[in-house]
């Protein structure tokens, strides 16, 4: 992991709604990875989208049954 490609991020539970700011590190490129709500705890889907120079583009949540 490197710190200068770690970024914040709003986002929204899909479950309870509440907001809050997801630290997602852009140094593994586009990937998917889970994260438990601060709230709720409910399991949530983070599927990151890293554009080819490196750059955070996206990060688009979903719960556990989505599928993306």
């Amino acid at each position: 992991m490197h710190e200068e490609m770690l970024n914040t991020w709003a986002v929204t539970c899909p479950y309870c709604n509440t907001d809050f700011q997801l630290l997602v590190d852009a140094s593994q490129g586009s990937h998917a990875t889970w994260e438990d709500c601060p709230r709720c705890c409910s399991p949530i889907q983070v599927h990151v989208v890293v554009t080819q120079y490196g750059d955070l583009e996206n990060v688009v949540l979903g719960r556990d049954d989505d599928v993306f």
